[in-house]
């Protein structure tokens, strides 16, 4: 389960907007270990918010723990970058086939590079919305707690 901490901004019925602490994609190295921390203070300079789940009931200013299951992060990536990447090559493979027959090859394939691409996306975004919410989404955890050495 990756986790991270962050600070209570507002409260909704069932969810919590909160701000990260820390720029760092994770703080299992505190930034010493792959660079994702000097990367995100290069490209992160404010403070980012996110809504998640608030089954624990935090208030505004508690400090929390906000995770998300493992795995969640690997089929977002899947779903958003990989099949419509898959279905760009496929479209233009499929219409460079159409394409040889009829003499206008590069026209074809460029026309099913994106025809595959757009679909990628629309099916994407269609199958993201049919994923059960919960499974995926952030949600708070527990109270922050320092600590003790």
């Amino acid at each position: 389960m990756l986790e991270t901490r962050a600070t209570v901004v507002q409260i909704y019925s069932q969810s919590a907007l909160v701000q990260a602490n820390q720029v760092s994609g994770c703080e299992q190295c505190n930034g010493q270990g792959c660079g994702s921390s000097k990367v995100a203070q290069l490209f992160c300079s404010k403070p980012r918010q996110f809504e998640v789940g608030n089954p624990i009931g935090a208030a505004v200013g508690d400090e929390v723990v906000v995770s998300v299951a493992d795995g969640a992060v690997l089929r977002g990536i899947g779903l958003v970058y990989l099949l419509p990447l898959v279905l760009l090559v496929l479209g233009g493979g499929l219409s460079s086939v159409i394409g040889a027959q009829s003499g206008q090859n590069d026209a074809f394939v460029a026309l099913g590079s994106v025809a595959g691409l757009l679909l990628g996306f629309v099916a994407a975004k269609w199958i993201a919305a049919r994923l059960s919410q919960h499974q995926n989404q952030p949600y708070i955890t527990r109270q922050w707690a320092e600590k003790l050495q």
